[in-house]
């Protein structure tokens, strides 16, 4: 009896791990968000399990019977399309009952967008926050005020279609000098990172047909002055009146 959440490939499929594998193989079924992308991940290892639907339309309806399952002893896995599930995709809500209902919950580490995307950045990453998909309507402008006073890296989650109206909201709010990046297609043959001011990416994008899943960083805004600066390097902070000491 045992949940495990398995993060598949987020676009290479050698990307996946041996012992995600092995847990792939071992489980009594497979919770999928999309059986179509799953199934062609599962025939290119091999592995034929029982594959059911799992995902955003159909959670709150299936939690309990999965439980249920669970708790007769059955061994699930959980994937998402691409990545780690419960990263803006669905989960959360199974794992809490599991949690609630005393069923071991096992998370194996693995692919997800925004570590590599943050990472080849160039922005700092000691410290960040990950946003995910920001409201597409109601709350989406307060959520942008509460970030204009954000001092840590900031990393989102964006279609194609909106990747524009997003980078130009941010130069709106964070201010169009404010160093950014792009990644899309990450691990995939047309992997595209772009690095700069939001301006610049705003005038890059504006000319080209987007495609492919969207991570973007954006640089914190500057932390007001003080005794005190942070040494990202040496994972420490100084202070800046005994430096010379």
């Amino acid at each position: 009896m045992k949940l495990y959440l398995v993060p598949t490939p987020i676009g290479n499929l050698d990307d996946i791990t041996l012992r995600a594998i092995k847990v792939l193989q071992q489980a009594d079924a497979i919770l999928a968000e999309d059986t179509r992308t799953s199934g062609v991940l599962l025939r290119h290892l091999n592995i034929s399990k029982p594959l059911h639907s799992y995902h955003i339309f159909n959670e709150h309806q299936t939690v309990q019977r999965l439980v249920n399952q669970l708790k007769e002893g059955k061994t699930l896995a959980l994937v998402s399309d691409a990545g780690t599930p419960g990263i803006s995709d669905p989960g959360f809500l199974l794992v809490r009952e599991c949690i609630k209902n005393d069923i071991p919950v096992e998370c194996l580490p693995g692919p997800t967008a925004f570590v590599p995307a943050l990472v080849n950045s160039g922005l700092p990453n000691d410290r960040f926050t990950f946003e995910g998909f920001l409201p597409h309507k109601k709350g989406r402008q307060t959520r942008l005020t509460e970030l204009a006073e954000e001092e840590r890296t900031m990393v989102f989650y964006e279609s194609p279609h909106r990747l524009l109206k997003t980078l130009q909201q941010f130069a709106d709010v964070f201010g169009a000098d404010r160093p950014a990046s792009v990644s899309r297609e990450l691990t995939k043959v047309f992997e595209e990172n772009q690095r700069g001011p939001l301006s610049e990416l705003i005038a890059y994008f504006a000319q080209k047909t987007i495609k492919g899943e969207i991570v973007i960083c954006v640089q914190g805004r500057e932390p007001k002055k003080s005794g005190r600066r942070s040494d990202q390097r040496e994972g420490r902070e100084i202070d800046n009146d005994d430096e010379d000491e």
